[in-house]
């Protein structure tokens, strides 16, 4: 039976309701009863993010730290914080400090990658989003920021190839779609990034424009004729 008082129970019900105001006075309470209660720290830090009070939160993630100084949770939460405010070089260390006791955490290995795109450093940033993918041949975040470190350093079709995957397993990634379709165009392939922008897969487009040939059409109107077939068949 769920002790519906537990206050570990309280702060998660709060949180799914989304009363995040709720939730950090309830955790204020708890504080002021018990100061090093550890659950109600991490839990105001985290609902100060959601209330976007970012500088009030890292003051109990600190709280947090200097209680345990490699509690994955409140630096996590403090890294949140951080980005939001822009302090990137300090969500570096923080990164670091993750990875020297789990060189395998993908979270922070990401969030490493991001600040780096943020500081313009995108070839550093290729690195930590390859450890990921090293992990997780399908972390969608590394996919989509490796392309995007590979297209501010100018390696378009590389992009491509990577927009391509994370769009693959996620389909309802529309800017891949978008983005892909940009690149196409740099590279002055009008026909596929017509088809990019339709939200055509890589390996899709060749059949298009091989049948297109064949019918002594345009993409547009094959890619018309293949819709309008796969609406009519149904």
């Amino acid at each position: 039976m769920i002790d519906l008082l537990d206050p570990t129970n309280v702060i998660t019900s709060m949180f799914n309701s989304k009363k995040y105001d709720d939730m950090y006075n309830y955790c204020k309470n708890l504080l002021e009863k018990i100061p090093n209660d550890m659950v109600a720290l991490q839990n105001i830090s985290l609902s100060l993010i959601y209330l976007k009070k970012y500088e009030e939160s890292i003051i109990y993630c600190d709280k947090v730290l200097e209680i345990k100084n490699s509690d994955t949770y409140a630096l996590k939460n403090k890294i949140y914080a951080l980005e939001n405010l822009k302090q990137y070089e300090q969500v570096l260390k923080l990164c670091k400090q993750i990875l020297s006791t789990n060189s395998k955490d993908v979270w922070a290995l990401n969030s490493m990658g991001l600040s780096l795109n943020e500081l313009n450093r995108h070839q550093e940033a290729l690195e930590y989003y390859e450890k990921s993918l090293e992990i997780d041949l399908d972390d969608v975040t590394a996919l989509m920021n490796k392309a995007i470190s590979l297209s501010h350093l100018g390696n378009y079709k590389d992009a491509i190839e990577f927009y391509d995957k994370a769009q693959t397993i996620d389909s309802s990634l529309k800017e891949a779609s978008i983005v892909k379709s940009q690149l196409f165009e740099k590279l002055g392939m009008k026909d596929d990034a017509f088809l990019a922008a339709q939200g055509v897969l890589n390996k899709e487009m060749e059949k298009i424009k091989t049948d297109a040939k064949e019918n002594k059409c345009s993409v547009f109107h094959q890619f018309c004729e293949d819709e309008y077939e796969k609406y009519d068949s149904k």
